[in-house]
């Protein structure tokens, strides 16, 4: 039994490094974007305004914001937002969605004694399902080292963690305002283990707009580095 503490103490350890340098790395936002078009213009100044696609996004404040990031990234590649009273020459539709989230479940291997705690104790213990700050569920379940083929590489325990993931769209379309002729049409979608809004719409507009207009008919997979930290 002493030979197994100096052990434990080392896996505590290591596994706390790995925490601890899991958490200190951002993950990067990646998006599947696909893009369509037939005679957009050359950029050389022409005019557009940003509608709402969806009407129920029309006129509120979030949209507008989100609105502006696609302007900025238009007005980048040299189109320009339509001056009050201006007739457009082109009219961009936005609009965004996420759905309810599915359930998900990932399974850990892990290591268990079944002398810890008592001989008889985990191999009968009923899964405990315990909700963490950030709203992850862990289920928890021991196996009898005896009932699983004794103490073989199958005994000791998994670790099953239960969360959700979000699934996210943006959808911008071009159309000709002269005649309402489709130029251009993209979508790009994501999955997220939030729904977050704010933070999801305008990575989605940055992974639109990467290379734009991109080649038609071709899908992608774009990936936005995380914010730097301060």
């Amino acid at each position: 039994m002493m030979n197994k503490i100096p052990f434990r103490r080392l896996s505590l350890a290591a596994m706390t490094a790995a925490t601890l340098a899991i958490a200190g790395c951002a993950t990067p936002f990646k998006a599947d974007v696909a893009r369509f078009q037939t005679q957009l213009p050359a950029p050389q100044g022409q005019s557009f305004t940003v509608e709402a696609g969806n009407p129920a996004l029309a006129g509120g404040i979030e949209f507008g914001q989100y609105a502006g990031l696609v302007a900025g990234e238009l007005t980048r590649y040299g189109y320009r937002p339509a001056a009050p009273g201006e007739r457009a020459d082109m009219v961009v539709r936005l609009s965004y969605d996420i759905d309810k989230g599915r359930e998900r479940i990932r399974s850990t291997p892990g290591f268990g004694d079944p002398w810890y705690g008592g001989y008889y104790g985990r191999g009968f213990y009923r899964p405990v399902i315990v909700t963490g700050r950030s709203g992850r569920r862990y289920i928890y379940g021991w196996r009898d080292p005896f009932l699983w083929g004794g103490f073989g590489p199958g005994w000791g325990y998994n670790d099953v963690e239960s969360y959700t993931v979000y699934t996210s769209g943006l959808n911008v379309d071009i159309s000709r305002a002269a005649d309402g002729y489709r130029l251009f049409e993209g979508r790009a979608e994501a999955q997220s283990r939030d729904n977050n809004l704010t933070q999801i719409v305008p990575n989605l507009v940055e992974a639109m707009f990467t290379d734009f207009p991109g080649n038609s008919g071709e899908k992608v997979r774009i990936t936005v580095a995380p914010p730097e930290k301060r």
